[in-house]
């Protein structure tokens, strides 16, 4: 059986950011796997990773010149979440994932924002599923407990 969100890292090196997106998608109790496929040193594995894939939604993260969320999203019709991971030069990536071409788009998030990137595909997933649904707005609200709390932290 085949993970709700599938997370594809373009390399080893794209963990740190990956274990962002497995943490939270695991507090929200989602289905998930991670895997290592690179857009351009495995492209076979990675097209027959994505095609034979029930994942409903897939979260891609990659640095450099970050071509791996859209070469999945060419794969897929399922939405793809692009996470750019930081370098020595972070535009490439941030710019490689937000640029796509008409008709083959990508979903990004932030730089190192694995997170993020759970929360837009838990947020996708809960479309179908009310307990997801009322888990995100239980989430929400501790956000802004917790905003409020610093706030009133600031008069002591």
């Amino acid at each position: 059986m085949s993970p709700d969100v599938l997370i594809v890292l373009g390399s080893k090196s794209d963990v740190e950011v990956g274990k962002k997106a497995a943490s939270l998608l695991k507090d929200f109790g989602v289905d998930h796997k991670m895997v290592i496929a690179s857009a351009h040193r495995t492209p076979d594995h990675l097209r027959e990773l994505i095609r034979n894939s029930d994942a409903k939604v897939f979260i891609a993260i990659a640095g450099l010149s970050a071509a791996l969320p859209g070469t999945i999203a060419a794969y897929t019709t399922k939405p793809t979440i692009g996470v750019p991971v930081s370098g020595k030069v972070n535009l490439d990536s941030i710019l490689s994932i937000t640029q796509m071409p008409p008709g083959i788009p990508v979903a990004a998030v932030g730089l190192d924002r694995g997170e993020n990137a759970a929360l837009l595909a838990v947020q996708i997933l809960s479309l179908n599923d009310e307990s997801l649904a009322e888990q995100l707005q239980e989430h929400r609200k501790k956000l802004a407990e917790w905003v409020m709390e610093d706030n009133e932290s600031l008069g002591e």
